[in-house]
């Protein structure tokens, strides 16, 4: 099994390599892609992606068939990774080179100094690409509460993983298409309202390609901003395809380390293994989690969501449970919101 894995891994890399040298001799040039990091006064964790991109059309049919393939999911297909490419991080006055992975992501933790929590701005540049910002939402060293969010299904009606309604979603209808789940944005807005200063992190197993489309979405419905934390397709040195449960699994650990004194509310829904990865990181992370809010998929919505009426059965090695906080269910925002505010009170008084 590992060698197959090994061979996939190999085969994508050697596509990627030769497409990447076909692209460059027809003129595409490399472009950053930002993605919305976290930090705190200390440190920050930068995110983006280097890809080869075609310049851009002059004429104005090719400037209308620009902006049409940027609003269709497909638009943000239409792309070549660059890997192992060195890449120029500059934080304030200080500058760091590093490389690319092999799928042309940047993802690194830089050490800074007297970071003001808000939002701050990250250049990152190559010799062919000029200085890209890419923002990251700094956090007060001292901050207690944080809201973690799924976003298929928690608060963003999907079809996923049904293939032709995913890839009509993906590749075809733009956000104005899509529906929010009732409800959340409210919600989201008034627990960060009462906590001001704390930040919400996005963690999805939804593929970074599709980023700007989330981005839009969660503007045009209000949705705080906050750094997203989503996924690649694709081989990976341990199997053919990532897997969700465990790129939410290490995304969890991750901000357990980055912020140690901040005691989390975990909202997901029952659509796929967001209860028992969230006790499980509740029981593991002691002190991490302090609620745990669930949407409760209609029928309907379980049976577009993976195909019958029953909430999903976790595997033997996906149990865990009870749950040591607090838990609360919901068919919307406006139904757990309530129960959240409720739940966060009895808390504080205790």
């Amino acid at each position: 099994m590992e060698s197959q894995q090994f061979v996939g891994t190999r085969i994508d890399d050697f596509i990627t390599n030769r497409m990447v040298r076909f692209l460059r001799k027809r003129g595409w040039r490399e472009v950053i892609i930002p993605f919305t990091g976290y930090g705190s006064a200390d440190h920050v964790r930068v995110l983006g992606r280097l890809v080869l991109r075609p310049v851009k059309a002059r004429s104005y049919i090719g400037m209308y068939a620009e902006a049409f393939l940027h609003r269709r999911g497909w638009r943000n297909f239409i792309s070549a990774p660059v890997p192992r490419r060195p890449v120029t991080v500059q934080v304030g006055d200080e500058e760091l080179e590093l490389v690319t992975d092999r799928r042309g992501y940047i993802d690194v933790t830089v050490k800074a100094s007297a970071l003001t929590h808000d939002w701050q701005g990250i250049v990152l540049s190559t010799e062919e690409a000029p200085g890209t910002v890419a923002p990251v939402r700094v956090v007060d060293a001292d901050e207690q509460f944080g809201l973690i969010s799924d976003i298929d299904d928690t608060i963003l009606s999907t079809w996923l993983p049904r293939a032709m309604l995913a890839a009509w979603n993906s590749f075809v209808l733009t956000e104005g298409n899509r529906q929010a789940v009732p409800g959340m944005a409210r919600m989201y807005q008034k627990l960060l309202t009462a906590h001001p200063g704390a930040p919400i992190v996005y963690v999805s197993t939804g593929s970074w390609n599709t980023l700007p489309f989330l981005m839009r979405f969660m503007k045009r419905h209000g949705f705080p901003e906050g750094p997203m934390l989503l996924t690649d397709f694709g081989p990976t040195q341990t199997g053919w395809f990532r897997s969700g449960a465990e790129h939410k699994r290490r995304a969890l650990a991750e901000l357990a380390r980055d912020f140690p004194k901040i005691k989390w509310v975990l909202i997901g829904d029952n659509g796929q293994h967001d209860p028992v990865l969230y006790r499980e990181f509740a029981e593991l992370r002691p002190g991490h989690a302090r609620l745990i809010a669930i949407r409760e998929l209609s029928p309907t919505e379980q049976i577009l969501a993976h195909g019958t009426t029953a909430v999903l059965r976790d595997s033997a090695d996906l149990r865990w449970e009870p749950a040591v906080v607090t838990e609360v269910f919901g068919a919307d925002g406006d139904d757990l919101a309530p129960q959240v505010l409720h739940a966060l009170e009895s808390s504080d008084s205790d």
